[in-house]
């Protein structure tokens, strides 16, 4: 067995860029996981909405630091 090829920590993980669907669900299928989806959605943010958005205006921040030709490197690639 072959050992797994590691990532750079700037390239998404293979598993995350493809989600399969299967297109045999029922309608009602469809819509059961659809809610569950929407209701998951819903406690994270409740759980971590002011985190989340906190990060998300910091990685703002880089990107348009690093559109102006700034150092944006970071060590930290914990999730």
């Amino acid at each position: 067995m072959s050992e797994p090829t590691d990532l750079p920590p700037s390239a998404p993980s293979l598993w995350a860029t493809h989600v399969l669907i299967p297109t045999l669900w029922t309608p009602e299928q469809a819509l059961a996981v659809f809610e569950l989806l929407d209701d998951l959605r819903e406690k994270i943010w409740t759980l971590y909405g002011g985190q989340i958005q906190a990060m998300l205006k910091d990685e703002q921040q880089h990107g348009d630091a690093g559109a102006r030709g700034e150092d944006v490197s970071c060590d930290d690639h914990s999730f």
